[in-house]
């Protein structure tokens, strides 16, 4: 297997997708929302970033961070939210295999996650869009300002999207892949 560098730009702005294990729809419930919430703010506390935008979906979600101008370590930041949100919903965790025990692991989410640095104004746009229809994109609803776990609702209130943003919009399915 090929080793797989990932890009460590500091300041730079990245576009992350992060899986449940074995796609379990729970990231929507409730308590796990909670403790996302939780989790971004307890690390952002000691690691920071900005949150340029986020959709929660119930298997999976995407956002697109921006890191402090000296600081690269997103693997960091997703190594706390991640711990943290397994640990404070551990009844939703999966039951762990012989290698995940001996690792002392909670199965709550894809062991890695996928990342893509934003490399201009076009490609973060483009990022930026994907994540708001997403939820249009997986069918849970038909036009991204129904969906209530994304930060669209923040970019309509700051004038980046309008209420109606791709209502009668037609997309395919590679759409921001």
């Amino acid at each position: 297997m090929p080793d797989y560098i990932r890009a460590r730009t500091q300041g730079g702005t990245y576009f992350f997708t992060v899986v449940t294990a074995q796609r379990q729809p729970i990231l929507t419930q409730p308590d796990v929302l909670v403790a996302l919430r939780a989790a971004i703010k307890t690390t952002q506390i000691t690691h920071p970033f900005t949150i340029e935008a986020w959709v929660v979906l119930p298997d999976h979600m995407h956002s697109i961070w921006t890191l402090p101008a000296d600081d690269a370590q997103y693997s960091i930041r997703w190594s706390m939210i991640k711990r943290y949100v397994a640990k404070e919903c551990r009844h939703l965790a999966l039951t762990p295999n012989a290698s995940q025990q001996k690792r002392r692991e909670i199965v709550f989410w894809q062991r890695r996650f996928w990342e893509h640095q934003i490399r201009d104004q076009a490609d973060y746009q483009r990022h930026i869009d994907y994540v708001h229809v997403n939820p249009v994109k997986h069918q849970w609803v038909s036009q991204p300002r129904d969906w209530p776990y994304s930060t669209f609702h923040r970019l309509v209130k700051s004038g980046v999207y309008s209420e109606d943003w791709a209502e009668n919009t037609e997309f395919s399915d590679d759409f921001g892949e």
